[in-house]
């Protein structure tokens, strides 16, 4: 059948909703009756020529083998396909032998419908097909639509036919049914702009993911191939890959081509599901549910991966198949890294739980097939939008899912697509290729290709959508693309360029001052010492309310401060509410603040600019008043009457003694030598192989993005030192991040206008208003 004849065939369907349909259902539920009818019409054509024989295997099976349960193997092989119906209906029976009687047509009907075999009557209530024929029988219309989808003017069997004038009708093969489909897929969400892009993407843009994922392999593909997509929808990226492959205007590939996929939504399950076992596909490889709460192929692995997951969106309720609290549980989503010193570490590769969209792309990195296993490997095409590409921290986990897939040379390229080429979205979009076999010439590096500006205006937007790629524009990316070159053609739209692996990678590493800490009791400093941090607001509000009376405990007072707690907002649990009622909370930390109180009698009130100093002295007086303070009450004192000074003098950490092996193990672990070492915070005092390291302070610390291609201590001699003197690096803190950023990479400087143009114009303008407010004031 040629594409003129789909086309009147999907016109013809098309119009039977208008027909049928317009008084029944509002203009976006048509899907919802056409869709299933067109599956149900075409399984039955498929079906009309073996009735007999699965008939007779049916009085078989019960009447000489007396078996109860039939035996689905004999019924498909009686078939021809994997499905069947063991009913003597078909829909021209049904149509032919109908009555006024709507009760009866109803019965009939589902009668028809209970004779089809599980993996149908599986698509028959994912599309709730019993309820919309109901309905349409209560509304009268269901006899109307049966003569529609039956009528002698249309040919959804395999066999050519004429219509009632002699004029022939071609047979509708399985491709050509997988174009019909698809085309009124299509054509239904371009009508119902507000679901659109949820399950559907523009087939100009699967075509350029086709064309991408295959053309490099021309020639050169095995003779058996499969093709995932893990967030499938109706199917149209399967569909499209394989009509490229077998269509004879595209691949012409003559091997065997197994689809799968796995979809959560029902009724695209059904549509895609539907369609696969019109076209002969094995049912069984679509899958119901989600991808990413169950890893359904775990034993696969796939030579072609190709999807436009649903980016934005929250993953949340997956999470507990995916973490128990923070471990990760699923293997697809932990990746083995090497830390700064080359020591494998396993690590977190879950972006955050409001976008789950990298997670699907781990998904197929985890379904990869080696090249051992069918000379190629495996290639992946996969649609994201910007936030995959920079979004997230050094050491988190989706800078560790892009990390993950580019140390290991899996990213093969990156298209960035025209804004406003979605239905349901305007923003950017990009292709992200993936191929764990790259020929030579691509080994080691990334290609990023910016077609934002290559496109064609829509006459009529849909939804979102106002702009598509021509053909040509989709060759003249793939051209780029298999071309590899750094530069575009001259006179082109596209932006191409090459990048090394090492490019997109950077050191975090934090930058340390040192602590300067002035010490000085006062009633002010201690005060918060009388309530205990997780506590302190419901405690502090409580004192004032009480005053001493909450050393006694406060169950009296239970009614009131559970109405405080709703008041100020405190949202305290029972247990916290409990223990605020318990003298023992407020005595502890007012033990501490007695005790703090009496070394700041004993110390008075000097200001101390030595921390250091003040915390040997606070021992002294602690020892001579007999106070046994642990190592957290101390620190509690400290920290309460210490603030940051400037002019204070630094804060020792530890003075230690370097020499020999230690020495040499240190320096080894830096990566430094001897001299560097205040560079790390190593100060060498005036004695010999003695180092005094520094406490750091936090509010004074920075972060640095460093280059890999870069030395970390080079970057802070140049960048840091002239400016931080007393700075050091933190070599413990350094973690590896990865970001992909298009607007650094294809920024194009544009240059700002002379003084003197800026000048002339607003010149001109003043005279302009000086001559509108005359005219006004003259007027």
């Amino acid at each position: 059948m040629n594409h003129q004849s789909h086309n009147k065939l999907v016109s013809f369907i098309w119009s039977i909703a208008d027909d049928c349909l317009r008084d029944v259902y509002v203009r976006g539920k048509y899907r919802d009756v056409i869709l299933p009818f067109v599956v149900l019409r075409r399984i039955d054509a498929l079906l009309e020529s073996s009735k007999e024989a699965v008939l007779e295997e049916v009085r078989f099976q019960r009447n000489d083998l007396q078996q109860v349960e039939l035996d689905p193997k004999g019924l498909q092989e009686a078939s021809g396909y994997v499905f069947y119906n063991t009913s003597t209906w078909t829909m021209e029976k049904l149509k032919g032998t109908a009555t006024n009687s709507q009760q009866k047509l109803i019965a009939n009907f589902e009668e028809y419908l209970n004779g089809f075999s599980a993996n149908i009557q599986e698509i028959i209530d994912k599309f709730n097909l019993r309820a919309q024929i109901r309905h349409m029988a209560s509304k009268d219309v269901l006899l109307d639509v049966l003569e529609k989808f039956t009528s002698p003017y249309i040919n959804l069997t395999p066999h050519e036919k004429r219509d009632p004038e002699g004029r022939p009708m071609p047979a509708l093969s399985n491709l050509g049914m997988g174009y019909v489909f698809e085309e009124l897929i299509r054509k239904f969400n371009e009508e119902n702009n507000e679901e659109a892009g949820e399950h559907f993407t523009p087939r100009e843009v699967i075509q350029l993911m086709t064309h991408l994922v295959f053309e490099p392999l021309r020639g050169n593909l095995p003779n058996i191939i499969t093709i995932y997509d893990p967030a499938c929808g109706s199917g149209g990226m399967l569909t499209e890959s394989e009509n490229f492959l077998v269509d004879e205007e595209g691949f012409q590939y003559n091997g065997d081509v197994y689809l799968y996929g796995k979809e959560i939504n029902d009724e695209t399950y059904a549509i895609c599901k539907s369609d696969m076992m019109i076209k002969g596909k094995n049912p069984g490889n679509i899958r119901v549910g989600s991808t990413l709460s169950t890893n359904e192929f775990s034993e696969e692995k796939f030579d072609f991966m190709l999807s436009n997951p649903p980016y934005g969106k929250s993953w949340a309720s997956e999470q507990k198949f995916i973490k128990d609290g923070k471990e990760i549980i699923d293997s697809r989503f932990l990746v083995t890294l090497k830390d700064y010193w080359g020591n494998d570490q396993v690590e977190d590769a879950t972006p955050r739980s409001s976008d789950g969209q990298l997670l699907f792309l781990m998904e197929m990195v985890d379904k990869m097939k080696p090249a051992s296993k069918n000379r190629i490997g495996s290639r992946i095409a996969s649609v994201h939008n910007g936030s995959s590409l920079f979004t997230g921290d050094a050491g988190g986990g989706e800078s560790n899912i892009r990390r993950y897939i580019i140390e290991n040379d899996w990213l093969d390229a990156i298209v960035q697509l025209p804004n406003n080429l979605f239905y349901n979205t305007g923003i950017t979009t990009y292709i992200w290729l993936l191929n764990n076999h790259k020929p030579d010439h691509r080994r080691g590096k990334v290609q990023l290709i910016d077609a934002n500006n290559l496109f064609r205006k829509l006459r009529k937007n849909l939804g979102n959508k106002n702009s598509e790629f021509a053909p040509e524009h989709i060759r003249e990316i793939v051209q780029a693309y298999l071309g590899f070159q750094s530069a575009p053609s001259e006179g082109s739209q596209l932006e191409v360029k090459v990048f090394d692996n090492s490019d997109f990678g950077y050191y975090k590493v934090n930058i340390e001052r040192p602590k300067r800490l002035r010490s000085q009791f006062s009633q002010e400093a201690l005060e918060p010492l009388r309530f205990e941090k997780s506590l302190f607001q419901p405690m502090q509000t409580l004192f004032r309310e009480y005053g001493e009376l909450v050393y006694d405990g406060l169950e009296a007072k239970a009614e009131g401060i559970a109405r405080l707690n709703e008041q100020e907002g405190w949202d305290l649990n029972k247990k916290q509410l409990q223990r605020l009622l318990d003298a023992e909370t407020w005595n502890k930390p007012y033990n501490l603040y007695l005790a703090a109180t009496k070394l700041w009698k004993q110390m008075g009130d000097r200001v101390y600019m030595d921390f250091n100093a003040f915390s040997e002295e606070l021992d002294k007086q602690a020892k001579a008043l007999d106070l046994s303070l642990s190592a957290a009450e101390k620190k509690a004192i400290l920290n309460a009457v210490s603030v940051y000074d400037p002019a204070a003098e630094k804060v020792i950490r530890k003075i230690e003694k370097l020499s020999g092996d230690k020495l040499n193990q240190l320096l080894d672990y830096l990566g430094c030598k001897k001299a560097q070492l205040p560079e790390f915070g190593y100060y060498p005092t005036s004695r010999n192989d003695e180092y005094i390291t520094y406490e750091a302070e936090s509010d004074l610390r920075d972060t640095e993005q460093i280059p890999l291609r870069e030395s970390i201590y080079n970057y802070f001699v140049r960048e840091v030192k002239p400016h931080v003197e007393e700075a050091w690096i933190n070599l413990d803190s350094v973690k590896i991040g990865y970001e992909i950023s298009f607007n650094k990479y294809f920024y194009k400087h544009t240059p700002l206008r002379s003084l003197e143009e800026v000048k002339e114009e607003l010149l001109n303008l003043e005279k302009q208003a000086d001559g509108l407010l005359h005219d006004i004031l003259n007027f």
